[in-house]
């Protein structure tokens, strides 16, 4: 059946948070693996097994990352869009005007330093929320200005020892090297359109669509970033329009048509709606 055939089905009641579970979700990850969901809604054929947590495999493709927990973020602040972008959302979609509510005043929260939240997002593919965020309090005991100096200075096997894979290691190193060197273009970025920023991210080893694109909704705060490769966002437009069947990419891009020019803040959202407790980078 077609996307065009199918027509999303509305809830008949606003979704529930899953509870406090923190540390103990799967990660949310591209859109063919397993995402950051409660084993419950994932069909059986996508969870786990048991022992693959505790063994250590080859990195996998970088859009199987998953945001570090919750924390607090100094001098955080709303985005300028959030109450407007609600609102509207609110008028338009009887799904989110049922689920925002349900979060009160929890919103997108962002982290000014550009380096951070790259390396955040680096350590945090392919392992657990819990995992990432043990070797990253290991990395910052190691590099506490976490500046691109100190992370060269630290060197690839130093890194390796804090927990990291030896592949990541040198993918951090990159991304520090690019930054000392100024062959990105930082400052420049807030000025630049989305698919922009995205091309030139991605030219840095171990950075793909869907990091660029966490960049641009945790560091840069751009209102309408739709991030299709998220299996949570896929897996959430399933439970939340279609009861739970399967959704492809074209359903889903047809359901979020619908949030522009607030795809962001929808997408955080659907998000809330599986794990009610936010995450950043």
């Amino acid at each position: 059946m077609n996307a065009a055939a199918r027509k999303p089905k509305p809830a008949a009641v606003a979704p529930k948070p899953a509870g406090k579970t923190a540390g103990k979700q799967a990660p949310r990850v591209a859109a063919k693996d397993v995402a950051r969901t409660p084993a419950a809604k994932i069909p059986a054929a996508k969870v786990p097994a048991a022992k693959a947590a505790k063994s250590r495999k080859p990195d996998l493709p970088e859009a199987q990352a998953v945001p570090l927990p919750v924390e607090t973020v100094v001098d955080a602040v709303r985005p300028a869009y959030w109450d407007e972008a609600c609102a509207d959302l609110m008028k338009r979609d009887r799904i989110l005007r049922k689920m925002i509510p349900t979060y009160g005043p929890a919103h997108l929260v962002s982290r000014d330093d550009p380096f951070i939240t790259l390396a955040r997002s680096i350590v945090g593919q392919q392992i657990s929320v819990k995992a990432a965020q043990s070797v990253w309090e290991r990395l910052v005991t190691l590099c506490p200005r976490v500046t691109p100096a100190q992370f060269l200075k630290a060197g690839t096997e130093q890194l390796a020892g804090c927990g990291l894979s030896k592949r990541k290691a040198e993918y951090i190193i990159d991304l520090a090297e690019h930054f000392k060197a100024g062959t990105v273009h930082v400052k420049e970025w807030a000025g630049m359109d989305d698919e922009a920023v995205i091309a030139e991210l991605t030219q840095i080893r171990g950075i793909g669509r869907w990091t660029a694109e966490m960049f641009l909704m945790f560091n840069l705060m751009r209102p309408n970033v739709l991030p299709l490769d998220d299996v949570g966002l896929i897996n959430a437009i399933s439970a939340n329009y279609f009861s739970g069947e399967p959704v492809t990419r074209s359903e889903a891009r047809e359901v979020a048509a619908n949030w522009e020019p607030w795809r962001t803040v929808a997408t955080w959202y659907m998000w809330r709606s599986l794990d009610p407790l936010p995450v950043t980078y």
